[in-house]
């Protein structure tokens, strides 16, 4: 499989659970953020945009974007200055159900595409894009947000949308996020705990 790079923006502010530390609530006794980098164990380097905080995982770079609560885009601009790899991986920092499983699905999906194929981007039960649940190659997400200008307050698919994109089925339901506490307490049944 292609070597890739994870970029987890995490440093939104959580208005809906009154700016709880999203990242840092549990499912199953594990942080969202923790079960997001378990998935990602295979990534040569995984950096996390938002405020430090203790994780499971050693080795996480960390970053924050700017203004810091910028937003996704400037999330994003944050972590492609760290990574390296052809191709890089978004998640959401609030993805309890998130696998290597699917993170492999991604990436093998995106070295299976033509070249003009910018993007795999998962999409939920619903039909919407999780642009947050994606693999990209590196240059277009550059060049995207190059054309973009300042990413400070830009919604995320204002900077993906243009992509070439491959869409695949969420089959597994793994772009389940965790963004109310009702949200949080179906997870948590959902994951027995």
């Amino acid at each position: 499989m292609t070597p890739y790079d994870v970029i987890v923006p995490a440093g939104g502010a959580a208005r809906r659970l009154a700016g709880a530390d999203k990242p840092g609530l549990t499912v199953g006794g594990t942080t969202l953020l923790d079960r997001v980098l378990a998935a990602c164990a295979g990534a040569r380097t995984t950096v996390v945009v938002g405020p430090a905080r203790p994780t499971a995982r050693p080795g996480v770079r960390w970053t924050r974007e700017r203004p810091p609560g910028g937003g996704p885009v400037a999330a994003v601009a944050a972590g492609l200055a760290e990574v390296t790899a052809g191709t890089v991986l978004l998640f959401a920092a609030d993805l309890p159900f998130l696998d290597e499983r699917t993170v492999h699905r991604l990436v093998t999906a995106l070295d299976g595409a033509g070249p003009d194929t910018a993007a795999v981007v998962l999409v939920d039960a619903a039909g919407r894009d999780q642009p947050l649940a994606a693999a990209y190659r590196t240059t277009a997400l550059r060049a995207a947000l190059a054309a973009a200008g300042d990413p400070a307050g830009l919604p995320l698919r204002r900077l993906t949308g243009p992509l070439r994109t491959l869409r695949l089925a969420d089959t597994d339901d793994v772009t389940y996020d965790c963004d109310t506490w009702e949200d949080l307490a179906r997870a948590r049944e959902r994951d027995g705990s």
